[in-house]
């Protein structure tokens, strides 16, 4: 085991108890210090007393959504890299290390991987790179039937659902209710069919 591996505190914050306890085990046996919270309030109150070396959150929580707690987090402790999970959304088009710097799909990822991007993600660290100004918001899109998607602005980093009206063939506009910037998007044409797919299935 070497020294970073051992000194490594992580926060895990996901609403789920198995989760949490089963996140803890592999990651505890992988060497690593963990702590965790149960929604984005607490993760915020855990981290005014200390600050982990890394962040794997949830992003469907109550009480405050993993996007908003993601947005926060990016804004006042931008050193601290980040991993969301998911089992409700697909994220598509993500500018790199705009608002996360990894996304892992719920059920479709191993301990070896997930540990091997912390490992990954720390050496990258503690300097986050200055990227320049990204020119298209990265897309939440949901996995189950609804007709929205979830847009992150460029500017402020915080996320807001928009009416999905996509082709996968067009730029769209729309802009951020949080600070008024005009955010521009592209829903990858796969990605759509992929979702009407499922839908079809589900109706099926």
């Amino acid at each position: 085991m070497s020294t970073l591996e051992f000194q490594t505190r992580l926060l895990v914050v996901d609403d789920d108890p198995a989760i949490l306890q089963l996140m803890t085990a592999i990651l505890e046996a992988e060497g690593f210090v963990v702590r965790t919270a149960d929604d984005g309030f607490a993760a915020l109150n855990f981290l005014r007393r200390t600050q982990p070396d890394l962040i794997i959150s949830d992003l469907r929580m109550p009480n405050m959504s993993g996007f908003e707690l993601l947005s926060i987090v990016r804004r006042r402790y931008p050193h601290i890299p980040v991993i969301a999970l998911s089992g409700e959304y697909v994220l598509e088009g993500m500018p790199a290390r705009l608002i996360v710097d990894a996304f892992f799909q719920k059920g479709d990822y191993t301990p070896p991987q997930l540990s091997e991007t912390i490992r990954r993600l720390l050496v990258d660290g503690p300097i986050r790179p200055h990227l320049g100004k990204v020119d298209k918001a990265p897309l939440w899109i949901p996995r189950r039937d609804a007709d929205y998607i979830v847009v992150t602005c460029t500017e402020c980093l915080r996320s807001f659902p928009e009416q999905d009206t996509s082709t996968g063939t067009e730029i769209h506009e729309s802009e951020c209710p949080s600070c008024g910037t005009m955010v521009r998007y592209l829903v990858d044409s796969a990605v759509l069919q992929m979702l009407q797919e499922r839908r079809r299935r589900s109706f099926g």
